[in-house]
């Protein structure tokens, strides 16, 4: 009964599935050897340019934040200092956040402060 479930009650010395093993060392077509024609996974956006410099992130609820990009990943997770968050209701203000890290799947919106501007809306005359 010790032996149970280890595959030498059938008269397999070498323990269950000796015979018939499939992945890990053995190898084969079930294999768990790792691969090493895949290409490396590379960012959706290039945001190297950016680093050091002034940008703003809207994310989902409608929170938004500017700083400087210290740091990114592949998953979009930021790293920004000198955060300062614009808060809007009740009243128009901004608080600061100092150093953070922003989660790339919460981000809808990322944008250099340098160069934008507001500009008019050309549909609302159009009444």
């Amino acid at each position: 009964m010790a032996d149970r479930g280890r595959g030498a009650a059938r008269g397999n010395p070498r323990g269950a599935g000796g015979g018939n093993f499939r992945g890990g060392r053995h190898g084969g077509p079930q294999g768990s050897l790792p691969t090493m024609d895949k290409p490396k996974r590379e960012a959706i956006l290039d945001l190297s340019k950016y680093v050091n410099e002034r940008i703003r992130v809207k994310f989902t609820g409608g929170r938004e934040v500017s700083g400087i990009l210290k740091g990114y990943d592949q998953l979009l997770n930021l790293v920004l200092d000198e955060v300062e968050e614009q808060i809007l209701e009740p009243e128009p203000h901004t608080r600061s956040l100092g150093l953070t890290v922003l989660r790339g799947p919460t981000i809808t919106l990322l944008s250099p402060v340098d160069g934008s501007e507001e500009i008019a809306n050309p549909f609302l005359g159009q009444e």
